[in-house]
């Protein structure tokens, strides 16, 4: 079997070799090569040939983002996964790479003094990303079958299921999400007269620069990073803050409240998509579920809440779809009502919150 060829760009020595003895770990994985900043990585591409490149945010003479952007115009597919530091300046760096062409991300163990545990760490969020994002260049992974007519709209369940008003909009994602809620955002046709709540895993301060730049885009629907107790309000978008699970109650005047938790991870997540959408279908509310590109299962239960207390669930396609983990998920289990492209979704969310929930119209 041929293995994932990997180029490691850091301008840090240390972390050249934890990335490097971290990879050496996988025997698929082998290390082709190392550079130290951007310029001589765009150098080291057409030498050593990577399968995947890890590249820092954050280096001297070219950073990883002006490298990126230089790279992405000779080798617009090569999988290229940044390197950050937990620290504002190295999340907005990091969110700039993602709009910039980056398949995915990875934040530096740099909070540890435990080598082990900064390698055991690493391990956990490195490699995974780079399978999910390499493997098809070693072996072509199965594709998942999407129903080219799914049941859930079509079928007399759904017939019966009564047309009711959108109370809540939740949308989950993972990888690939930024870029994606970011094409949602702006293509919202106008205001939505219902809240709106997102979890995006991602790590704490990433959270909050994410709900800026979507509030940035101006669109009809703003969005600010969630608090503790906030309440939702109609034609705004809460984000779960990193770190911490986002659970809705509805209050006594029926107007859904933000509750931030810190229990265990679910699904490995903190924030968890299933967390949200579970707690949303418990309110007793018509919920409209959307889940996103991302890796893994995460919303796959919580779906299930949403359709069995008589929400409906939309869907991003594969083809769309920068892992096509979580949305395939809830598809390949069938409580997807519809399946889209990330560029329609936001027209059928409007659709649906105008016209109630219920079979979609011929």
């Amino acid at each position: 079997m041929m293995k994932i060829r990997a180029l490691i760009v850091d301008d840090s020595i240390v972390m050249r070799k934890l990335i490097a003895e971290v990879l050496s770990l996988d025997g698929q994985i082998e290390v082709v090569g190392t550079a130290s900043n951007g310029r001589i990585a765009l150098q080291r591409i057409p030498q050593v040939n990577p399968d995947v490149i890890t590249l820092d945010v954050e280096m001297p003479e070219m950073d990883g983002v002006q490298a990126l952007r230089e790279l992405r115009l000779k080798y617009p597919k090569l999988p290229v996964i940044m390197f950050s530091a937990l620290t504002h300046k190295g999340a907005a760096a990091t969110l700039d790479a993602l709009s910039a062409g980056a398949n995915d991300y990875v934040t530096k163990p740099l909070d540890s003094s435990d080598l082990a545990d900064s390698i055991e760490r690493l391990k956990a969020d490195l490699l995974p990303k780079i399978h999910v994002h390499c493997d098809a260049f070693v072996v072509p992974p199965p594709r998942m079958a999407e129903p080219a007519q799914l049941p859930a709209d079509g079928d007399a369940s759904a017939r019966r299921q009564r047309k009711a008003p959108v109370d809540l909009i939740c949308i989950g994602a993972s990888t690939g999400g930024p870029v994606a809620l970011e094409k949602l955002f702006a293509q919202f046709p106008s205001a939505l007269p219902v809240p709106v709540a997102i979890v995006q895993h991602m790590p704490p301060m990433f959270t909050q620069l994410m709900a800026q730049r979507l509030d940035s885009l101006k669109g009809p629907v703003r969005c600010v990073e969630a608090e503790n107790g906030m309440i939702l309000k109609p034609g705004f978008a809460i984000i779960a803050k990193g770190g911490h699970h986002l659970a809705l109650a509805r209050d006594s005047g029926r107007c859904f409240q933000a509750r931030l938790t810190d229990t265990p991870p679910e699904n490995s997540c903190r924030p968890a998509v299933d967390v949200l959408f579970r707690s949303a279908a418990g309110t007793g509310s018509n919920v409209l579920g959307v889940v996103l590109t991302g890796m893994g299962q995460d919303g796959l239960r919580g779906s299930k809440h949403i359709r069995e207390g008589g929400g409906q669930v939309i869907a991003q396609d594969q083809a769309t779809s920068v892992v096509w983990g979580m949305p395939g998920a809830v598809v390949q289990a069938r409580l997807a009502n519809c399946v889209l492209p990330i560029g329609e979704i936001a027209f059928e969310i409007a659709r649906r919150v105008k016209n109630g929930l219920g079979p979609k119209e011929s």
